[in-house]
């Protein structure tokens, strides 16, 4: 009897632990049921949620008009190229740009289209160091040589700087290389007349100073420096004759014959004639398509940012964003430029 009532016992017991892990079971549920601790596919970055990438736009001094244009567009960018922020500093200009383009100590930069053939194709002042990764993303507009004088100095044509106190750039620079070869044209170098290098704050300093005679300028129109000069002495503006295009035109096919209107600076009342070249932005090779591509696309689709920060910045048009192109486009620029039928 005791037999049965212990086996009786053994199979309650056992019973009441089955029901308890059944209802336990219930109400826990398994690892697989859990939620979090089921296993999630990693979601696709959003634009919002891609790595910011930072580029540098190289310009020039502040006086010039690299520095505001090249602002503007790292505005534009940094507003309308998803995932980039763009800053602009300043720098050397033309020469130190494409050297710091290649070298990718800039992403992106402002400089003559005449340096960049040269530097691109290795000759003149790169026939030791070719810079064969610059790449074109668009020309923009014209760089005007400005050679910048007093009222009382009466210089009037290039032929008058023979002797004078000669200011041709910042060492280096586009402007200086300019200047140097329209100076040859003319006759006049380092043996018959005082050379300096100064950049563009440093002419309008001196013209003020009445330290030097005259200083080359080669910037779009207005330009600051001449401007600056103009609000505290008479300003002149000395011409270059129709002979000494000629003669660059000869040797150097990317110079074109231009007039810097009456009006453009206080008391400088009739047109001047000179020459100039084409400011353009480049980039380096190995910067991606999409990038380029954005970059572009930003520029020329909010070009209302440029104008505001410069008049200079209203010639910057898609319809003339290969005129002048002196080197390779970069895929990502050729890629814009195919969307909108340019090429």
């Amino acid at each position: 009897m005791k037999y049965k009532v212990g086996i009786l016992l053994v199979i309650a017991i056992s019973l009441l632990f089955l029901g308890c892990v059944q209802e336990e079971q219930k109400a826990t549920p398994t690892p697989v049921e859990t939620p979090k601790e089921t296993p999630k596919e990693t979601p696709k970055a959003t634009p919002t949620e891609t790595k910011e990438v930072e580029v540098t736009i190289v310009t020039g001094g502040s006086a010039g008009t690299y520095y505001p244009v090249g602002g503007a567009m790292a505005q534009a960018i940094t507003e309308f190229a998803p995932g980039i922020k763009a800053t602009a500093v300043t720098s050397g200009a033309s020469v130190v740009n494409a050297r710091k383009i290649g070298d990718l100590e800039a992403e992106f930069g402002l400089l003559q289209n005449d340096v960049a053939y040269y530097a691109y194709n290795g000759v003149e002042m790169f026939k030791d160091a070719k810079v064969d990764k610059i790449r074109g993303v668009a020309t923009l507009y014209p760089e005007i040589i400005q050679i910048v004088t007093l009222k009382e100095n009466n210089i009037k044509t290039i032929y008058d700087l023979k002797g004078k106190r000669v200011a041709v750039g910042a060492p280096g620079s586009g402007t200086a290389v300019d200047a140097l070869q329209i100076l040859k044209a003319a006759g006049i170098d380092e043996s018959n007349t005082d050379i300096r290098y100064l950049n563009f704050k440093e002419v309008s300093d001196s013209l003020k100073d009445k330290t030097i005679d005259a200083g080359f300028i080669v910037a779009g129109i207005p330009t600051a420096a001449v401007s600056d000069i103009a609000a505290v002495r008479d300003v002149a503006i000395v011409e270059v004759p129709d002979e000494i295009y000629q003669k660059l035109k000869e040797d150097y096919p990317f110079y074109t014959q231009v007039s810097i209107p009456a009006g453009t600076y206080k008391g400088v009342d009739e047109d001047v004639k000179t020459v100039a070249v084409l400011a353009m932005l480049a980039t380096n090779a190995d910067l991606s398509e999409d990038l380029v591509y954005e970059v572009t696309k930003a520029i020329f689709e909010h070009r209302d940012v440029l104008e505001a920060a410069h008049k200079r910045a209203a010639d910057i048009t898609l319809e003339t964003a290969l005129d002048g192109m002196s080197i390779p486009l970069h895929p990502g620029a050729e890629k814009y430029y195919k969307e909108k039928g340019l090429i």
